[in-house]
């Protein structure tokens, strides 16, 4: 099996200027989404080993919901706050087995830079949006790419086990 590697733009936030980048929240919009990823990684039956998010607090926030619904608590990694890169990727995923899934919660265009020196893979990851990618010794594969829409649709299905 190989190492899946799940990436979760953070939700909708206030505007830029509305106070300083690193303390911008999530806007109602942004709360939702983040929820939806989290139902929509349930629902597809996503069980995280880990999940790692950037200390801004628009997507540590973002992960504290998605997180609610997949019963792990997401732990701060400050190298996500920006500049993020596949070679940091990749040392995220040696601290784990090579079958398990990790949630990383931060930002783009790091995200989308990711995916393509991954696996080569041009994306456009909307905030709320989720790619995944598979990764297997030094072949890796984009399998899943979610915008929040389609998470919403996910979302409105998909009724937590009680």
């Amino acid at each position: 099996m190989a190492q899946q590697l799940w990436l979760l733009r953070h939700g909708e936030a206030e505007p830029h200027d509305a106070r300083e980048d690193a303390e911008r929240r999530l806007t109602p919009r942004g709360e939702r989404q983040s929820k939806d990823a989290g139902a929509t990684l349930a629902a597809l039956g996503v069980e995280l080993a880990a999940a790692y998010t950037s200390p801004r607090l628009r997507a540590l926030d973002t992960a504290k919901l998605a997180c609610e619904e997949l019963g792990v608590e997401p732990e701060v990694v400050d190298s996500l706050s920006g500049d993020w890169d596949a070679d940091d990727a990749r040392e995220l995923l040696a601290g784990h087995d090579a079958d398990d899934a990790i949630l990383v919660v931060g930002h783009e265009p790091d995200f989308s830079q990711v995916v393509f020196d991954l696996a080569g893979g041009r994306v456009d990851l909307k905030k709320g949006g989720i790619a995944a990618v598979r990764l297997e010794g030094t072949q890796a594969e984009l399998f899943d790419l979610l915008r929040p829409k389609e998470t919403e649709a996910i979302a409105a299905g998909f009724t937590a086990p009680t």
